[in-house]
């Protein structure tokens, strides 16, 4: 079975499993903050290709749109579900509909926003910016928020070399535990 079609698999399994908490989800996001409630932001993809990619909005309509890590605070931009959406990472639930459509798959690199130039010069000098962005990935796994833009692309780098469903699996489980552990998570 390719990759492409096993996401496709699991995307569906993935929205009947979750279908009620992202149901809740939307109607807490809704009641909790003014605005929409999805966050549709600008992503590079495949071959440094402009996408929007839904999340469940964690901040505040007028957040500036730039990494969260590059806020002087990023707790006073959090609406009051915000940090509890971005911890359980349930904030990327909408990302489903990413992989549905073919912008990203389970397991890649994560996609950088579109103003994160030196991240994505540093992808397109590797080779890296050829495959499919993902919801999840090897840099992920290994200190997310937590990691420089360097530490990224040489964890990005490692896995366009290992690519393999086997790998790919276990980058999954290892998300799985981080994400229950609430691992590398900075707000």
């Amino acid at each position: 079975m390719s990759k492409r079609l096993l996401d496709i698999a699991i995307a569906i399994i993935c929205l009947i499993i979750f279908a009620i908490p992202i149901l809740l989800i939307a109607v807490a996001v809704k009641v909790t903050s003014k605005g929409p409630i999805l966050h549709w932001s600008e992503r590079i993809g495949r071959y440094g290709l402009p996408f929007y990619m839904p999340k469940f909005r964690s901040m505040w309509v007028d957040t500036p749109q730039v990494a969260t890590s590059l806020l002087i605070n990023p707790y006073q931009f959090l609406t009051p579900i915000g940090s509890f959406l971005r911890k359980s990472s349930m904030d990327e639930l909408p990302q489903l509909w990413s992989i549905l459509k073919g912008d990203i798959s389970f397991v890649g690199p994560r996609p950088a926003l579109y103003n994160e130039h030196e991240w994505l010069e540093m992808r397109r000098l590797k080779g890296i910016d050829q495959i499919r962005p993902g919801l999840t990935g090897w840099a992920q796994v290994n200190g997310r928020d937590s990691l420089s833009v360097a530490e990224k692309i040489k964890f990005e780098e490692e896995y366009l070399k290992r690519q393999s469903l086997s790998f790919d699996l276990y980058i999954l489980w290892l998300t799985v535990i981080k994400v229950i552990a609430r691992e590398g998570i900075s707000h």
